[in-house]
């Protein structure tokens, strides 16, 4: 019995030749390689200096192509030259037809103005075009005559260059609408820049304050960037209204410098292995024998094996509650000897029950075969995010600029930061630094510092809390800005007005892959802020990516879960994570390393993927090739502190010492002489946090004592009138002594 088991999985093995596989750079190196010799041997040839090999590729030459064989090398060598400078010429499928219709024609068109009367025998002695030139001019002398013959074939071997260069001179028209288009994308520049302008100056005048201050454009403007001056953007300083106006033509609106990176597929890995589902078949019968056991009547269907897990799907009887099958998850796991099994009953878009059970072998989902995959290829936008690949094995992809934010959960160690790599680096193989910027929030400081010093970033990556408020603030600003602009340029969003004006608005995208310590250490102000972009930034392009490892209420809230709909959970330990991520249960029972359900606005049920996957090696060689092709241009800025952009209390920093209604404040308190939350929000018409904190403040000065439960605070006037009152004994004791010393002096003069 052992031998035939033996046997037949040997019979199950896939002995075929090997498969190998080359990248895309080896078989070009190897088809210049080809092209270059072929075409000096065959040089050679014609001289007599190839030897016996020699003789017979000319003779195979002059048979083919008569007199002409001397420009067929010549031919492959200039295919190999162009092959070997990509950036300046692109060999394509076109062109190799071009290259063989003239061929053709131009021998043809050879052989029959030297050959007319004498096409075969010239054919046979190696004349004129050979026996490709026979071809054609045999057919058309004998369709057409001589010189309808001659016209075609000249035109054939025109159309022949043209696709073979794929090159045309322009015309004096096109020259002409060359500039004409040139002229108005200035002007449409020019209009830009004044409406711009004019929605500055509208916006600064409408300012409380009144202060003369020139903040930082946004960063979509035209302000060009020197080429010396590669390192970090210095904030423009402090002038005055009537300097800002003098130089506010010569600035312009600033701009990133256009710099295109290609980034090669070559640089990532496509090393992937085979999932192993188990026995399918004896699996479907102990399925079917469970639930017969319940007394559920099933019809198996078919099983597809995923990278992760292999999906059964059945069709129950007519009757059968599905409530049922789901009920009956954990005797299937012990007839299957399989944990944790999910079932989706029913399958979206099928009238099936989905029975997912973990395989006895996973696979590893390579980021690289998303990225090469024909979905990918043909994708609709430059934000698309490789999520990996679902129970059947397809690629799965969403559109950043759908979603429009991205929420990231998950226990440690089951995911959320290779996800979180995966979404950069299919970021970056999309756009170019003037197309997409980014800011990445670590405070873990393990796994994005990585990425410093690539041209995409407009900080370096950002590991402190300050510096991470002060950056939330400056893209509540930008998003202001491009408010602005967009309404100056009546564009209803940043596709729109990307399509229209001269000067594009790159997308920018924020990453932070620890909420939880951000939220710890500064929840008001941070919560205050994601929402405030969650809400209002998906028409300017600005995009937000949170990741956490503590999916509790407290990190999780209300109001950010009901901004950022498009969700990602890994595995969690418990059924009430998965339903603070997700709103529903199934997390708790995937199986980790990258096993994750995804959700969002536009599908119903939560989906279930492999996470594509990303080495460290392969990350080392994207950044390295990003930073050899361009340097950052940081804006300092950014992490620069920033004023309130609302005057909310709770986008106020920690750190703040002082409040514009703490002498008011005070003065109610002497006053009512007492202290509490409720006094400072009737009297001041403030909400109950600002009052606490003001509170908190007095007491950080000294002004009030500690609350002690419901009791009001003590005031602590005590040492102030103390002083008072020795101050004002010394000027008693001041007056008396100079009153004694007076008196005295009258009486000595008396």
């Amino acid at each position: 019995m052992a031998r035939r088991k033996r046997i037949k999985s040997l019979r199950d093995l896939d002995l075929g030749p090997p498969q190998i596989e080359l990248s895309t750079q080896t078989k070009r190196r190897i088809s210049i390689v080809i092209l270059l010799t072929t075409g000096i041997l065959m040089l050679l040839s014609l001289f007599d200096l190839a030897g016996t090999l020699g003789v017979y590729l000319n003779s195979f030459l002059t048979i083919l192509f008569g007199s002409l064989r001397w420009y067929l090398p010549l031919v492959l060598i200039a295919i190999g030259y162009f092959l070997l400078r990509p950036t300046k010429f692109l060999f394509r499928t076109t062109n190799v037809i071009g290259l063989i219709i003239f061929i053709f024609a131009f021998n043809g068109l050879v052989h029959l103005t030297f050959h007319q009367d004498d096409l075969l025998p010239a054919a046979q002695a190696g004349l004129g075009g050979g026996y490709l030139g026979l071809i054609l001019a045999f057919s058309f002398f004998k369709l057409m005559g001589f010189w309808a013959a001659a016209v075609v074939s000249l035109a054939l071997s025109v159309i022949g260059l043209s696709l073979l260069f794929d090159v045309l001179m322009p015309t004096e028209e096109e020259k002409e609408i060359s500039r004409f288009k040139f002229l108005l994308s200035r002007f449409n520049e020019f209009l830009a820049k004044r409406q711009m302008e004019k929605a500055v100056a509208r916006r600064e005048k409408n300012q409380e304050n009144g202060l003369n201050r020139s903040e930082p454009e946004p960063i979509f403007s035209s302000r060009t960037v020197e080429v010396e001056q590669q390192g970090v953007v210095k904030a423009p300083k402090m002038v005055s209204e009537e300097e800002r106006e003098s130089k506010q033509l010569d600035l312009g609106i600033t701009k990133f410098k256009k710099t295109k990176i290609d980034l090669p597929l070559d640089l990532l890995d496509g090393k992937t292995t085979i999932p192993d589902g188990g026995d399918l078949k004896s699996n479907k019968m102990i399925i079917q024998k469970t639930l017969a056991n319940f007394g559920i009547e099933a019809e198996m269907g078919d099983a597809q094996v995923g990278p992760t897990v292999t999906q059964y799907t059945l069709k129950p009887a007519e009757g059968v509650k599905l409530s049922r099958i789901t009920g009956l998850v954990d005797n299937l796991a012990l007839a299957l000897a399989a944990h944790p099994i999910r079932i989706e009953a029913p399958i979206p878009g099928r009238a099936l029950v989905g029975i997912e059970v973990p395989n006895q072998a996973t696979a590893l989902v390579p980021l690289k075969e998303i990225l090469a995959s024909d979905q990918f290829k043909n994708r609709k936008s430059n934000l698309t995010v490789a999520l990996g690949k679902d129970v059947m094995g397809r690629p799965w992809l969403a559109e950043l600029d759908r979603m429009p934010h991205l929420l990231i959960a998950g226990a440690t160690g089951s995911g959320k930061s290779v996800c979180i790599n995966s979404i950069i680096l299919s970021l970056l193989f999309q756009g170019g630094p003037g197309d997409l910027k980014l800011i990445l929030v670590d405070p873990k400081r393990v796994e994005l510092p990585i990425y410093n010093n690539i041209p995409h970033l407009l900080t370096p990556v950002i590991t402190d809390v300050k510096k991470t408020i002060n950056a939330l603030r400056w893209a509540i600003k930008e998003m202001e800005k491009r408010f602005d602009v967009l309404s100056a340029a009546h564009q209803r969003n940043i596709a729109s007005y990307n399509h229209a004006a001269a000067e594009k608005m790159p997308y920018l995208v924020i990453v932070i892959d620890e909420l939880a310590d951000l939220m710890a250490a500064a929840g008001a102000e941070v919560e205050a802020a994601i929402v405030r972009l969650a809400q209002m930034s998906r028409a300017v392009g600005i995009h937000l990516v949170l990741a956490t490892q503590r999916p509790s209420v407290d990190v999780l809230t209300g109001l950010i879960k009901a901004n950022i709909t498009s969700r990602v959970a890994f595995s969690v330990a418990s059924l009430v994570d998965s339903r603070t991520i997700l709103d529903m249960s199934g997390a708790e029972k995937l199986l980790g390393r990258g096993d994750m359900l995804y959700i969002s606005a536009e599908i119903s049920k939560p989906k279930r993927l492999q996470g594509a996957y990303a080495s460290d090696d392969e990350i080392k060689r994207v950044i390295n090739h990003l930073k050899e092709r361009a340097e950052p241009d940081y804006l300092e800025e950014v992490v620069e502190k920033q004023q309130p952009t609302f005057g909310d209390h709770v986008f106020e920093s920690s750190d703040e010492d002082s409040d514009p209604l703490l002498p008011e404040a005070k003065e109610v308190i002497t006053q009512a002489k007492k202290a509490s939350a409720s006094l400072l929000q009737r009297r001041l018409r403030i909400g109950y946090a600002r009052a606490a904190r003001i509170l908190d403040l007095l007491e950080q000065q000294g002004f009030i004592g500690p609350g002690e439960g419901a009791k009001p605070r003590e005031i602590l006037t005590n040492g102030l009138i103390g002083k008072m009152d020795e101050n004002h004994n010394e000027e008693i004791d001041d007056l008396t002594e100079s009153g004694d010393d007076e008196s005295s002096e009258t009486e000595n003069n008396n």
